[in-house]
């Protein structure tokens, strides 16, 4: 007889790497539990089964209740959890970190703090938007000004090519109701990808709240890698998704993102280009493999030691 309860917690090299995930999974008004390595998911439709491993991140909505064996399982296979209020329009969040390495944190934090190189990777964020031009010198205020301008267009862009009127972005979570459709499609859309930004951000070992473009929230480095996208991907996705006149705008626009998400492989550039923005070479050759040896003691005179060792006689010669 076995006298192992439950199953062994899976060895960190032999959980998917987060690029080779499922984008995300939106769930309401089901039970979750665990049925060996898999999420259930109980409705009045029948009960589903998803491996832990193969999803990066999962999008919570109204009536989902979930058991203390299924997130034992959420955590140990590195998904993040988000919690969307009705509509799918609240953003709540937790995640857990796929790499034991603090490596790119470190160099996150490096680049916060410091002034000079705060405003590189910032520049860095605008050129991806800005491909071709130069935006090495420009300020802060240069940038966000091109940025609005760009965003603007966009928005006019998509308006006539799907004959969606167009004023402004206007949203309040409170009273989703008064809102017309296009903007609760834009705002299912952006949950949706914010939810990715921070399970991967989270998958990688960065702090969601160390942004360089938004700063002062504990999601600012979510926001900025999110609004690297959303040109691309969900603003052109809600006005085709408002366009069709769907009886369930939040969720026709989640399906439609969900498939987006698949086809541009949108998973796998943020990885790479997380690892970019903070110029971490040695790992983006390797892509997000799980570091081994990852915990040290910091040294000011040498490079950092192994932990575990006694180093009295060491230290003392």
């Amino acid at each position: 007889m076995n006298d192992k309860i439950g199953m062994l917690r899976p060895e960190l090299q032999a959980l998917p790497q987060i690029r080779d995930r499922m984008t995300f999974l939106y769930l309401e008004h089901c039970k979750l539990n665990r049925e060996d390595s898999a999420i259930t998911a109980s409705g009045v439709n029948g009960v589903i089964h998803v491996p832990a491993a193969s999803i990066s991140v999962l999008l919570l909505g109204p009536g989902t209740n979930v058991s203390h064996r299924a997130i034992e399982l959420i955590g140990d296979s590195g998904v993040s959890v988000i919690w969307v209020g009705e509509h799918g329009v609240r953003f709540y969040a937790s995640g857990r970190s796929l790499t034991h390495s603090s490596r790119l944190l470190i160099r996150q934090a490096e680049l916060c703090s410091n002034q000079r190189k705060h405003l590189e990777v910032a520049r860095k964020m605008y050129a991806m938007r800005f491909p071709g031009e130069d935006v090495s010198n420009l300020s802060m205020q240069q940038l966000r000004g091109r940025e609005g301008s760009r965003i603007r267009r966009v928005y006019s862009l998509c308006s006539k090519e799907y004959n969606i009127p167009w004023r402004h972005r206007s949203f309040d979570p409170e009273n989703y109701d008064e809102s017309d459709e296009i903007n609760k499609a834009l705002s299912a859309a952006h949950t949706c990808l914010y939810g990715l930004a921070h399970a991967v951000i989270c998958a990688l070992g960065c702090s969601p709240g160390l942004g360089f473009v938004h700063v002062g929230h504990e999601l600012s480095f979510v926001y900025d890698i999110a609004d690297l996208y959303k040109a691309e991907v969900t603003i052109p996705i809600a006005f085709q998704t408002a366009s069709k006149q769907e009886d369930d705008i939040g969720s026709a626009t989640r399906r439609n993102v969900r498939d987006a998400f698949a086809k541009t492989r949108i998973l796998e550039r943020m990885v790479r280009d997380i690892h970019l923005l903070l110029q971490d070479d040695e790992e983006c050759g390797q892509g997000s493999q799980p570091t081994i040896e990852v915990l040290y003691l910091w040294d000011e005179h040498r490079e950092n030691l192994p932990s575990g060792v006694n180093y009295q006689n060491i230290d003392e010669a």
